[in-house]
């Protein structure tokens, strides 16, 4: 567990509710992407990208998200999901998710998501600007 929050030093605690089981008594598939969404917004309140989207009406919007299962989660259990970035352009940059069970002390899954900047007010695309890149720089792959 030292290694992974060490390896992610922005992560999220998230325990695993009863009611995210599904028939087959593990965690349903689609809660993922509300963990995943939990990380994302976490760490974009954490480099200050959402207090920047209250300023500037410039902020991020997914394009495309993906997840895969490794382990099945049950609960009782508590997840940290830790994320890192990738791939950072012009207007865009890919989120990688870990997610890591404290119960099994396994990462169970893994998931990424393509984000977009994008301006509220003009309904377009925005680059990103030196002072995101310089927020998400230190958390790359």
């Amino acid at each position: 567990m030292q290694d992974f929050i060490a390896d992610y030093p922005i992560n999220v605690r998230i325990p695993v509710a009863w009611g995210e089981m599904d028939a087959l008594q593990h965690v349903n598939n689609a809660t993922y992407f509300r963990y995943f969404e939990t990380a994302r917004l976490d760490f974009f309140t954490q480099i200050n990208l959402m207090s920047n989207l209250q300023k500037t009406g410039i902020g991020p919007v997914l394009s495309e998200t993906n997840a895969r299962f490794k382990r099945p989660v049950t609960y009782p259990d508590t997840l940290v999901l830790g994320v890192k970035i990738s791939d950072i352009g012009e207007d865009r940059f890919t989120m990688h998710y870990t997610a890591f069970s404290e119960k099994q002390q396994a990462v169970t899954t893994l998931g990424w998501a393509k984000v977009v900047m994008f301006n509220f007010k003009t309904g377009q695309k925005a680059n990103l600007t030196p002072e995101i890149i310089s927020a998400l720089t230190p958390h790359s792959l």
